[in-house]
């Protein structure tokens, strides 16, 4: 076995131990996912928390050659806010009242071993998006999961995703009694645009390669 693999694992093992809210089947999904991708390019995703999904996909980066960058303003979403059904008060930063989970992912990044691999962006990702010119090889959207802000990321993203990459998209829920919608909406209407055809998924998350 290579070392690239055996590092890849160590990888998968403590993305699986990481906080967050990705199933491993669907890390794994992910992981395989970006690993399999044919075209040259960096892998993106939109959304990071404290670093969990990063980690599946540092893995295949790691194997593969790439470098993950990950674009979250570590304010926390909507559900995460005081009031809200995810708060968690320990992630507040007491000198300014807000959610800072920037900490915590930059040790769950580092405890991995992977700083090497995932560059972090600490900014909204429609701030970032107009500076980006360089095509994507897989594009992951899982950030804030209202209906606009989902629109939001779609519009600033998906037309950087070099043909023949991956999109992949998180919290897809059909039936609204499973989840919210917003990310749904995405996957609907990426699909309709007719420049995408789907992959197996798993779970809630969906997988698409660009076309045209």
């Amino acid at each position: 076995m290579s070392e690239a693999v055996v590092v890849s694992t160590d990888l998968l093992a403590a993305a699986q131990a990481a906080p967050g809210f990705m199933p491993d089947d669907e890390g794994r999904a992910l992981y395989e996912a970006a690993r399999a991708v044919a075209v040259p390019g960096p892998l993106l995703e939109v959304g990071s928390w404290m670093g969990k999904s990063a980690l599946y996909l540092a893995a295949a980066a790691r194997e593969t050659g790439r470098q993950v960058v990950t674009v979250d303003h570590h304010r926390g979403s909507e559900e995460h806010q005081p009031g809200w059904e995810y708060h968690d008060p320990s992630l507040v930063d007491p000198a300014v009242g807000r959610i800072d989970t920037l900490p915590h992912f930059r040790r769950t990044i580092a405890d991995a071993g992977a700083e090497d691999v995932v560059v972090a962006v600490v900014t909204r990702s429609e701030t970032l998006a107009p500076l980006w010119t360089s095509p994507l090889a897989l594009l992951f959207l899982d950030g804030s999961h209202t209906e606009e802000s989902a629109r939001r990321d779609q519009d600033a993203w998906v037309a950087k995703l070099a043909v023949g990459g991956t999109l992949a998209i998180h919290d897809v829920f059909p039936d609204p009694a499973d989840g919210g919608q917003a990310p749904f909406g995405v996957y609907t209407r990426v699909i309709a645009s007719g420049n995408f055809e789907e992959l197996p998924g798993t779970g809630s998350l969906r997988l698409l390669r660009r076309l045209r």
